[in-house]
């Protein structure tokens, strides 16, 4: 990801008693700069898109609505891999007047757009399966287990390519997930059809599908809860609310913390405010930078802005944890 400061920049507000620091170059699952996931994509929406297209000339030729009907379905894979592409992309913007943090948070968005084409697709699977179940039908021979089983190949690499990021990013986790459901999908259809050429049984394939479904509900939902929580610039899950706090009231000089907020900017970066009281005085930038190198260190917050007040006796309209 592209910034316009080098890793560990540091550098102090105009205003009096504020400490602002970037952390932009590390590599691991705290809140940071994600590696640029621009070839996976490109690879996993080519991949995919050759596939739509070979799998529907496939239903054409051997006249399986089945196999029309899942390549309309793979369709939304690539939807998705664009969305989280796309969100990538525009998290890279540099700030604006009107977007002063940039459009970071669009990954949050691809992330619950993802969430929710996951759980629409497999609810269709589910409505399909529960009919098929009342009213099996036959498996279209080998020529559905061969798409079915090249489908598997590419979903499942295409996965593949996204395993790594999956921990730090949640818009990399919810591509990860739309192609590892498809994958376990098609293996599910590969094992069914095998079973059904092997013991005659159709309703091995809705069977099979309701128990794929069940997995990858249960996936996706964390998956929704996520997207949602970080939408409402909840706390990261990753992040220890109590443990930040008492890490800043531990600082040498600090008598009173308050108006402390811990928001995330993107699917990988974190930001936080607080007011410090300090009575013996503005400790100085040395002690700001500090502080923030800290909750970088400490807690992957690499977005950091803090206000020293000095005096006890000025009441911050701010003051009271419950006021916003």
């Amino acid at each position: 990801m592209a910034h316009d400061h080098p890793a560990g920049h540091q550098h102090g507000s105009d205003a009096p008693g504020h400490a602002h620091r970037h952390g932009h170059s590390h590599d691991h699952a705290h809140g940071h700069a994600p590696a640029s996931f621009d070839r996976a994509f490109a690879i996993g929406i080519g991949l995919n898109t050759a596939f739509v297209a070979i799998e529907a000339i496939a239903g054409l030729l051997a006249g399986s609505m089945a196999l029309l009907a899942d390549a309309g379905h793979n369709l939304s894979d690539v939807l998705g891999l664009l969305v989280a592409w796309g969100a990538a992309w525009l998290s890279k913007r540099p700030p604006s007047q009107r977007f002063t943090y940039g459009l970071r948070s669009s990954s949050i968005l691809a992330a619950l757009l993802n969430a929710v084409f996951l759980l629409i697709a497999v609810g269709a699977i589910a409505f399909e399966a529960v009919r098929r179940l009342t009213n099996p039908e036959p498996v279209a021979g080998w020529t559905v287990i061969g798409v079915a089983l090249a489908g598997m190949v590419v979903n499942g690499v295409t996965a593949w390519l996204f395993a790594r990021g999956r921990e730090g990013d949640l818009n990399i986790r919810g591509a990860y997930l739309h192609m590892l459901a498809d994958a376990a999908v098609s293996a599910g259809v590969v094992v069914a059809g095998g079973l059904i050429l092997l013991t005659g049984w159709n309703w091995f394939d809705p069977l099979v599908s309701l128990v794929i479904v069940a997995v990858i509900v249960h996936a996706t939902w964390g998956l929704l809860r996520d997207a949602v929580t970080l939408s409402l610039d909840a706390v990261p899950a990753r992040i220890e609310g109590a443990a930040v706090r008492a890490d800043l009231q531990r600082q040498p000089g600090v008598a009173a913390l308050h108006d402390l907020h811990i928001w995330p900017m993107s699917t990988t970066e974190i930001a936080l405010t607080a007011h410090l009281v300090m009575p013996a005085g503005h400790p100085g930038d040395a002690f700001l930078m500090r502080v923030a190198a800290e909750l970088e260190a400490r807690h992957g917050i690499g977005h950091v802005t803090l206000q020293v007040e000095t005096d006890p006796a000025t009441v911050c309209g701010l003051a009271p944890d419950d006021r916003v």
